[in-house]
C-alpha cells in the first residue's frame, strides 16, 4: 500500500470503529499528521479522559498507553508499537517505592508521569513537566518528599521551588545528553535566538542556564507556546527532534534549530503508519491492567489532573 492508501484506510477504520488517534510530539511527522490530538504527556492524559471514542490508539510509548487505560477504564486502549519503552519508566519499580515507604511512612512520593502503572500505584502524586512545579509547591512543607524517577527534572524543581527533596537517580536517555556547554555554545553561535529547553535536560538546574536571559525551561507544550507567541524569528530547540515538525507547522516563517541532530527517541520512532493501521485493523496490543492496580494508580493521576 502507498502512504496515501494507508492514511485513507486509517481514516475509514476510525469512523467504522469510533476510534481516536492520540500522538505525542516525539513521534514521526507522518504519525503526528494523522493524529486527532497531538500533545505532551499532560495534554494526552487530559484528552484520554474526555474522549467519547470507543477505541484509543495511543501513538507513544508504553507507560503513556497505560496511563490512558487507567484514566479511561471503559475504553479499549491500543498501542501500535508494543515494545516501545522509556528509560525513565524502566528506571524505578514498585518494589523501590514500597521499600522507601517502609523507611519513610509519613513521606510523600511524587512520580513523574513517565513511570509504569505499578509505580503509580505506590505514588501519592503524579506530575508532568507542565505541572510539576505547581504540584510540589502545593505539598505540606513538613513532609519528606521522594521525587522519581528523573534526577534532572527533580533537581530543576528543587532549584526553582527551594523545596528539599530526595531525588531518584534516573534520566531520559535523550534529554540527559543536553548539557550546559551544548546550550552555551548555541547561545553564542546564534545571538538572536532563544533557547527553549525541556527540564529533563541535564542543564536544567545550572544557574548559568536558568539565569540566562535567552534560555527558557518548558514542557514540550510550553516550548510550542513560547515559539508561537514570541516576536523572535529564530529558536534553538533543546528537546526531542520531532517537536520541530509541530513548531514549523505552527510557525512557517520562523526558524527552528535542533540543539543537536541526534536528540532522537528511538522508542517513539517504533510507531509507524503501518503499525497504526495494523493496530486498528486487528485491534491488537490492547493495554490491559489488573483492576486493583488501576484503582490504586488512578488516585495520584487524578490528583495530577485536578492540580493542572
Amino acid at each position: 500500500m502507498t502512504q496515501t492508501e494507508i492514511i485513507d484506510r486509517i481514516k475509514q477504520l476510525k469512523k467504522e470503529k469510533n476510534a481516536i488517534i492520540l500522538a505525542h510530539y516525539y513521534t514521526r511527522p507522518e504519525v503526528q499528521d494523522i493524529a486527532d490530538y497531538l500533545g505532551d504527556s499532560l495534554g494526552l492524559s487530559q484528552m484520554a479522559g474526555t474522549t467519547e471514542a470507543d477505541i484509543i490508539v495511543f501513538c507513544g510509548v508504553h507507560f503513556m498507553a497505560e496511563t490512558a487505560s487507567i484514566i479511561s477504564p471503559n475504553k479499549k486502549v491500543l498501542i501500535p508499537a508494543e515494545g516501545a519503552g522509556c528509560s525513565l519508566a524502566e528506571g524505578v519499580s514498585g518494589y523501590d517505592l514500597r521499600e522507601w515507604k517502609k523507611a519513610n511512612p509519613d513521606g510523600l512520593i511524587v512520580s513523574y508521569v513517565n513511570t509504569t502503572a505499578e509505580v503509580k500505584a505506590y505514588t501519592d502524586y503524579c506530575c508532568t513537566s507542565s505541572n510539576a512545579l505547581k504540584i510540589v509547591q502545593s505539598l505540606p512543607k513538613d513532609k519528606k518528599i521522594l521525587f522519581v524517577p528523573d534526577k534532572n527534572l527533580g533537581a530543576y524543581i528543587q532549584k526553582v521551588t527551594g523545596r528539599e527533596m530526595e531525588i531518584w537517580n534516573g534520566d531520559c536517555c535523550v534529554h540527559n545528553k543536553i548539557d550546559t556547554q551544548m546550550v552555551l555554545d548555541k547561545l553564542e553561535e546564534y545571538p538572536d535566538a532563544d533557547v527553549l529547553i525541556h527540564p529533563e535536560s541535564s542543564c536544567s538546574h545550572d544557574d548559568r542556564i536558568l539565569n540566562h536571559p535567552r534560555a527558557f525551561m518548558y514542557s514540550t507544550a510550553g516550548i510550542i507556546k513560547h515559539a508561537k507567541e514570541s516576536p523572535k524569528q529564530r529558536f534553538i530547540i533543546a528537546t526531542e527532534l520531532e517537536t520541530i515538525h509541530k513548531l514549523q507547522a505552527d510557525n512557517p516563517t520562523k526558524e527552528f534549530i535542533p540543539i543537536h541532530p541526534k536528540t532522537i527517541c528511538g522508542q517513539m520512532k517504533k510507531v509507524t503508519l503501518e503499525k497504526v493501521l495494523e493496530a486498528l485493523e486487528k485491534e491488537q496490543y490492547e493495554v490491559r491492567l489488573p483492576e486493583d492496580l488501576k484503582e490504586k494508580a488512578w488516585l495520584p493521576i487524578q490528583r495530577m489532573l485536578d492540580l493542572s
